[in-house]
């Protein structure tokens, strides 16, 4: 008894002094009990010699020792994932006063290890020496991919543990793209990926986009009724790329109904954050929008009318969302104390319109990878029905398209005792639905996701 007590002993004291010491978050302002739900660390992971990206690291409120690793990426692109942290799945939720925090019961961290990472360069806490902010889908999976390498190398009791990379919005496309250079590191157990609303395939995005919203109410059926007649032939409509000047116009006119008059793109069915926005908020939209829709569908915002005066405003950035809680609390100096960022870094931003601008989108799809990644590795495709942004259709669409044997049919999945929205399994791939949740899943059915996600990493039918 007295050498097993010792062995167990001797574990829990290799895991816990495994950790940079220096980097842990001792206490968060703003959390009513002074003892946090688990270890958490903050710090940074070298990317090069002179981009260094923000982590936030929270070890599980279960099993530490035992339970698997997660990866979490908002998207953007300049997007950053600290938002995943305080209004989506993390330990602790930021209210509205900007300054306390609750505790959330569906955290990821019930049931994983997780990194919350800021990237690229220039989002959030993240920065380079350089202050070139200028990147690409290839630079920015290669930098994820480096200062993961980094996280081992601090974490090493981390290393061997089953991880998975998840992300949501254009961790569509941040998650493929590091997920084929975790793939060919034999030293990784790498298991998996999930996302969820993200983007997977910008011409099916476009095209779907325009059916979502008619079936959602949103264009009415005389527009209907000329898109038809002018983008459709033969049953297959090009909204994507318009093959005349009448679908260019009538493209222009689905574009700003969506995306300019006020509807909250993010969630259809709820309120804009703020009211309905000026032109400005649509001259804004654009630096991130064409990265997810095609530049025919947009052609209405290369050149909007106003003075051009654009203000990144990080407190309402994101079209119809209200980021100034989550905004206010990590500029505060103790909560920066806490989190050991460095005095020279700049404030914290929900989004980056400086990376969202300078970013080079490289794919139009994300299929070439997902083929290479299926043969050996699970995945998990998520959207909330409500989303319009990156539309359930168009995903939907595009996991069909993969030709994965199917494990059956299209069926509902329960939480709760109520249907969550529906299913459809596939070999190396699931495709989920989720009732009334938009853009950010974790956000608006906590409990379903954390439900799902924790299905996922063990392999479990949802």
């Amino acid at each position: 008894m007295n050498t097993l007590l010792f062995l167990v002993i001797g574990c829990v004291l290799c895991f816990t002094s495994a950790q940079p010491a220096e980097e842990e978050v001792k206490s968060l302002p703003g959390v009513i009990n002074p003892q946090l739900s688990s270890r958490q660390y903050s710090g940074y992971l070298s990317a090069s010699n002179t981009i260094k990206l923000h982590y936030w690291f929270v070890e599980s409120e279960r099993d530490p020792v035992n339970d698997p690793l997660v990866l979490w990426m908002n998207g953007g692109p300049g997007c950053s994932s600290l938002d995943g942290y305080l209004s989506e799945l993390g330990p602790y939720l930021i209210n509205p006063d900007g300054t306390t925090l609750t505790p959330n019961p569906n955290s990821w961290s019930k049931v994983a290890n997780v990194i919350f990472l800021e990237a690229p360069a220039g989002v959030g806490f993240s920065y380079s020496d350089d202050q070139n902010y200028t990147t690409s889908d290839n630079e920015t999976a290669k930098n994820n991919y480096l200062a993961l390498l980094d996280f081992f190398a601090k974490f090493p009791n981390m290393a061997k543990k089953p991880f998975f990379i998840t992300g949501e919005s254009y961790g569509g496309f941040y998650v493929p793209t590091l997920s084929v250079r975790v793939m060919a590191n034999a030293s990784i157990n790498f298991q998996g990926f999930a996302i969820g609303n993200g983007l997977l395939d910008s011409v099916l995005n476009t095209n779907t986009a325009v059916y979502y919203a008619y079936y959602h109410a949103i264009i009415g059926e005389d527009v209907w009724a000329k898109l038809q007649q002018y983008c459709c032939k033969d049953c297959k409509c090009n909204f994507a790329a318009p093959p005349n000047q009448q679908c260019q116009d009538l493209a222009i006119t689905v574009q700003n109904t969506m995306m300019g008059i006020g509807i909250n793109p993010y969630d259809v069915t709820g309120d804009c954050a703020g009211g309905v926005p000026g032109h400005s908020s649509l001259q804004k939209q654009h630096i991130f929008l064409k990265h997810f829709f095609e530049p025919s569908f947009l052609k209405a915002l290369k050149n909007p009318k106003g003075n051009g005066s654009v203000s990144f405003d990080s407190n309402n950035i994101i079209p119809c969302i209200d980021a100034g809680p989550q905004t206010q609390y990590l500029n505060t100096a103790e909560v920066r104390l806490a989190l050991h960022i460095p005095n020279n870094v700049s404030k914290w931003a929900i989004c980056s319109g400086v990376v969202g601008a300078n970013y080079k989108r490289q794919y139009q799809t994300m299929k070439d990878l997902f083929n290479m990644l299926l043969p050996k590795h699970r995945a998990l495709v998520y959207n909330g029905d409500a989303d319009m942004m990156c539309n359930f259709l168009g995903d939907q669409k595009f996991v069909a398209s993969l030709q994965q044997k199917e494990l059956g049919p299209r069926r509902p999945w329960i939480h709760a005792k109520q249907i969550a929205g529906f299913v459809h399994e596939y070999e190396q791939i699931t495709f989920m639905t989720v009732k009334n949740a938009g853009h950010m899943v974790p956000s608006f059915t906590p409990g379903a996701a954390l439900q799902m996600i924790t299905n996922f990493l063990n392999n479990k039918p949802q």
